[in-house]
């Protein structure tokens, strides 16, 4: 049943184009009797035979008002089927007409733009694409084009444009791509860093902020940037903003964290503020940060006893592997090789297992990225929790 959506949009359209037929037919004072094509097209659909189907529909179709939504839709299909080079085709068909309406032409070089975006051809879609915000003044249409238009410019890594194209998107429009236009805030500030415009920079992931608050990627570059110029209770503070718009995420901020305390010579706040993110969003890594703190202060029997008892409630691969190597340190002699062949099979096993997970369609990997390289969907990739993650 793999192509039960496929076979469920073509029967839509098929019971689409029998009306539109229909309804040409009575405005022109016609019998109302189906083309032969359009029946064949059926009993191929009925048959699960899709290829033929369509063919026969495009077929039976003539070009006017009631049919062209029937035409868009094929094409529409036959995109997303794969076989773009026809679906130009039908639409290059559709504009060369005369007869067409200017809404009916804009709406066809929308798709258009569609199909030569879904080939690559990127500067005739862009180059469609701002012919029709020329031209058109319909703001659905317009909502529609500009999208696109910044899809495209994404694909191209050009984030300035994409950002002043989204300007032109209503209030409603730009909400709904707040997360993404969040993300080419931060996308055009790493660029501005490699040229050492930091203010600049830093005002782009404020910006990032504002169009989505909850933005975890623009406060961890921000403490980036703030600890690189020694502002330690500013980068404290950026961190922090991480726990309360992602708990997921308080791994990343926990090496910077330690740094910046540690620079502000205020041990007592570390240790009171991990205590605090473990009793609320208890992760392996923050029970390691601990165990790390009071390593330095109470020694490594000290600290490996403290993760003993918190693997007891919350077991986990990685604190497995360093509760290891603190008996490496203070084991006995005879014991060590047994430890460390244990050791390089619990490593392998750690090393083996991806870190990372997009929510939404599952890619996994072991580095953090902001855009998931399956599903293309943004800030949608998290640390994994459980056994073998936090």
């Amino acid at each position: 049943m793999q192509n039960a959506p496929l076979l469920i949009l073509l029967l839509l359209i098929a019971l689409a184009l029998g009306w539109a037929i229909a309804r040409w037919q009575q405005r022109k004072g016609a019998a109302s009797t189906l083309p032969d094509a359009y029946l064949t097209g059926l009993d191929h659909l009925i048959d699960n035979r899709t290829e033929e189907a369509i063919e026969s529909f495009i077929a039976a179709l003539e070009v006017n008002s009631d049919t062209l939504s029937a035409h868009i839709a094929l094409a529409k299909l036959l995109r997303r089927k794969g076989d773009v080079e026809r679906a130009v085709r039908i639409h290059e068909r559709l504009l060369s007409r005369s007869d067409l309406s200017e809404e009916d032409r804009q709406r066809v070089s929308l798709a258009l733009a569609r199909d030569f975006y879904a080939l690559g051809l990127l500067d005739r879609s862009e180059e469609s694409l701002c012919k029709l915000l020329e031209e058109t003044k319909d703001a659905e249409l317009r909502g529609r084009a500009i999208r696109l238009l910044v899809r495209l410019y994404e694909q191209e890594a050009e984030w300035q444009q994409a950002l002043e194209i989204a300007d032109q998107l209503t209030a409603e429009q730009r909400h709904a791509l707040r997360v993404e236009l969040a993300h080419y805030f931060c996308e055009r500030a790493e660029q501005l860093l490699e040229q050492a415009e930091t203010d600049s920079a830093r005002q782009l992931l404020q910006r990032a902020l504002d169009e989505d608050p909850k933005c975890v990627r623009a406060n961890l570059t921000l403490a980036r940037i703030l600890q690189q110029q020694a502002q330690w209770r500013a980068s404290i503070h950026a961190l922090q903003q991480v726990a309360l718009q992602d708990p997921q995420f308080i791994p990343e901020t926990l090496r910077s964290l330690r740094r910046a305390y540690e620079a502000s010579d205020d041990d007592a706040g570390l240790r009171t503020y991990l205590l605090e993110l473990q009793r609320r969003h208890p992760a392996t890594s923050t029970m390691l940060a601990l165990a790390e703190h009071k390593r330095d202060r109470e020694g490594v029997l000290a600290a490996g006893m403290y993760i003993t008892e918190a693997l007891k409630e919350r077991p986990s691969v990685k604190g497995f592997n360093r509760l290891i190597d603190m008996h490496l340190e203070y084991g006995s002699s005879s014991a060590r090789e047994s430890l460390m062949s244990l050791r390089s099979l619990t490593q392998q096993l750690e090393l083996s297992k991806p870190v990372y997970r997009c929510g939404q369609c599952g890619f996994a990997g072991r580095n953090l990225v902001w855009q998931c390289p399956s599903c293309r969907r943004w800030g949608s990739i998290r640390p994994i929790f459980g056994l073998e993650g936090e």
